[in-house]
Formats: C-alpha cells, structure tokens, sequence
C-alpha cells in the first residue's frame, strides 16, 4: 500500500469489511426460515424448496476462484463492489417475481442463482483484501477474527431477522438483500482507501503457471487448511440441522424463540472468533496449535451427542462445538493470508471460501439422511470428521 492509512480510517476499513460476510450470510441463512411459508405461499415440496437455498450456494462454489484471479487482476474494489450490485439486483428480482407473479417460482431461482454470482465476488475477496491493506500481521490477525465474527453474528442474526421480515409479507426478506448490498457497496467505495492487487496484470497462462507453482510449493498445507475449513463448515451446518429438528420436532420449539435458543451456542462461536483473532497477532506456530485444539474441542463435543436430546444439553454440547470452530477459523483465514504472496492470494482464499461453501452445502442434507438412523452414526460420523481435520493440522501445517 502507498500511503498510510490512519487509525479512523482503519476503524472504518474494518467496519466496511465486515459489513460484506454480514450481509452475505443474511442475505442466504434468512431465508432457511421461512422455506415452510414459501412452499404453502408458492405451491411448491420441500424438495423444491432446498433449490432456493442450494441454487445459491451451487453456483458460487463454481464462481469464486474465477472471482478471486479477477481481483489479483485488476484490484479488489473493482471486484467486490460490482459484486454486491449484482447480489441486490438478485434480491430485487426474487422479490418483484414473488409480488407480481401468479407462477413466480423459476423466476425466484433465476434471481437466486444471480445472487450466488454475485456473492462469490463478494465476501471470498475480504480475506486478500485484509492482507493487502495490513501489512502488519498482528493488525491482520486482528482483522481476520473481526471479519470472522462478523460472518458467525450474520449467521446468528439470520432466523431471527428472517423471521420478522416475513411476519410481514412473506417475500419481504428478498427485498432487504438489495438494501443491505447498497449500503455495503456505498461503504465500501468511500471507507476502503486501499486499491490492492491492481499493481500487475499477468496473462491468464502465466497466472495459472504461477498459481500452480503456489501450490507445488505449499500445496500439503494448503491441502489441509482447504480441508479443514469444508470438515469445520460440514460439521457446524451438520450439527446446526440436526439441533433446529430436534428443538422444532420433538420438543415444539418453533420461530423467533428457536431461532433465539440457536443464536446463543452461535454467539459462543463469534466472541471465540473475536478473541482468537486478536491474541494470535502473527505468531503462525500457535495459529497452527490454536487450529488443532479447536479441532480437539469440537470433536470431543460432537462425541458426546449420543447420551442424550435433551435440548439443555445439546445446546450445551453445541456451545462447546462452537467455541472450538471459532478458535480455529481466524487462524486458518490468518494462515493463508499472511503466507501467500499478493499475486496469489486472491485466487488460494478464493478456492479456500469455496471449499467452506461445499462443507456449507454438504452438511444438512447428510445429516438429514442420517437422522432417520441411530443418532450414534451421526455422532460418529462428525468425530471422525474431526479426527481427520485434527491429523491434517497436527501432520501438515508447519509454519
């Protein structure tokens, strides 16, 4: 970076950073939900219901690397800012398709899978975007747990606020997306001094040269950070389908007060990500042993799930998990950010983020699967899980 930037406009920076994963998460998780209102509003299954979840988070899985050599490219603001434009103008067309359409339900799939483009361009390039305007570790490292919190609190915010929203009119929920996008997008074009990644510009062969030496390079840790991070996200949304079934089919917690009961383990998981972030400041060998014992916690956490479905204890249970992901996920953002050259480090976030997004996407309908079986198998699937991102971590991240 050129200039310096002074400590307001570093507060600022980091408020407009971490408005992107919040409004990204809100703008998906809210409407986990109110699924139930749509198929009787729509006429649609519950199958069909999954896509306008899955249509969204399918397509930007596909996106983000491309997203990620586009911002090592030509900068990152350039990037995200038509990203977050292009996420609202989804938003608006699920909503308008939903108010004026006798059969609205392709329409709403169309507006979602515009959303998902956009989104990948959005949220992915945060993490670069850190490294490049810190060049301090510990400021990074900071950042990083900020960002992370700020991703965990949108997921924490998102039944609740969908709920509401809905109370309304059902669709008004697509119609918030396009207004959270603007406000973000507007700061940051004005908040964010920093114009990273626009110093070279590299023919896509050459880029793709250069990334694959990357990974020739670092590739058994980034193996296992890649993997980690998609085990993590697998277990959370895992855990967090099968917890909201249980709650909603068993002992009739349902709404705003289920979605209250899930934000307490869930706000666990941001104040560890807060407080991870700013005590592992640059130090990458107790980043790598903060990971392993985030990973130790949660598998013992998700062990222990077979005793019993009281809801006190497995909001308990999950409260330990949480804590235990969020110690680990700063430190695998800080990992790759802080050890990857800019040229780069678009591109190797990018493939991490989506990495996480298939362990996003994977986990409820495995879990679903699974739940029609003993709870024992699930219990053991999700701690071997965690026994294998465990290994990864002790085995291969060597800073």
């Amino acid at each position: 970076m050129k200039q310096q930037l002074t400590e307001q406009e570093k507060r600022w920076a980091v408020l407009s950073l971490a408005s992107i994963p919040l409004i990204m998460t809100l703008g998906n998780s809210m409407l986990i939900p109110i699924l139930p209102v749509m198929e009787q509003e729509l006429g649609i299954s519950k199958l069909q219901s999954s896509y306008i979840i899955t249509s969204y988070s399918v397509v930007a899985i596909f996106l983000i690397p491309v997203a990620g050599f586009l911002s090592d490219q030509y900068g990152r603001k350039k990037v995200i800012i038509p990203a977050l434009i292009i996420t609202g103008l989804g938003g608006l067309v699920a909503g308008l398709a939903s108010q004026m359409m006798d059969d609205p339900f392709l329409v709403i799939l169309g507006g979602r899978i515009v959303q998902g483009i956009g989104s990948s361009g959005a949220f992915p390039i945060v993490l670069p975007l850190v490294g490049d305007m810190f060049k301090d570790d510990k400021e990074a490292s900071t950042t990083l747990g900020i960002i992370e919190t700020s991703n965990t609190v949108g997921k924490v915010l998102s039944p609740i606020l969908g709920a509401v929203l809905a109370a309304l009119i059902w669709y008004i929920p697509f119609y918030s997306i396009p207004l959270f996008c603007a406000a973000s997008a507007f700061m940051v074009a004005f908040m964010i001094k920093n114009k990273g990644g626009e110093e070279k510009q590299t023919k896509f062969k050459e880029y793709l040269d250069f990334a694959k030496d990357i990974l020739k390079e670092h590739g058994r840790w980034l193996f296992a950070v890649f993997m980690i991070g998609a085990i993590l996200m697998f277990i959370l949304f895992g855990f967090l389908f099968y917890l909201s079934s249980i709650l909603e089919e068993k002992y009739d917690y349902e709404g705003v007060w289920k979605g209250i009961m899930l934000a307490v383990p869930l706000l666990a998981l941001s104040i560890a990500s807060f407080i991870t972030g700013r005590k592992i400041k640059d130090n990458l060998n107790v980043m790598k042993w903060v990971t392993f014992i985030g990973i130790i916690l949660t598998g013992a956490s998700v062990a222990v799930i077979p005793f019993t479905d009281r809801p006190f204890y497995l909001l308990t249970i999950f409260l330990i998990c949480g804590t235990g992901i969020g110690m680990a996920l700063p430190c695998l953002d800080a990992l790759i950010t802080e050890s990857l050259e800019k040229s780069v480090r678009g591109v190797i976030t990018s493939i991490y983020t989506a990495m996480r997004f298939i362990g996003v996407a994977a986990g409820p309908p495995v879990i679903a699967i699974m739940m029609k079986g003993n709870i024992s198998w699930i219990a053991s699937l999700l701690a071997v899980f965690a026994l294998i991102a465990g290994f990864l971590g002790y085995r291969n991240i060597k800073p």
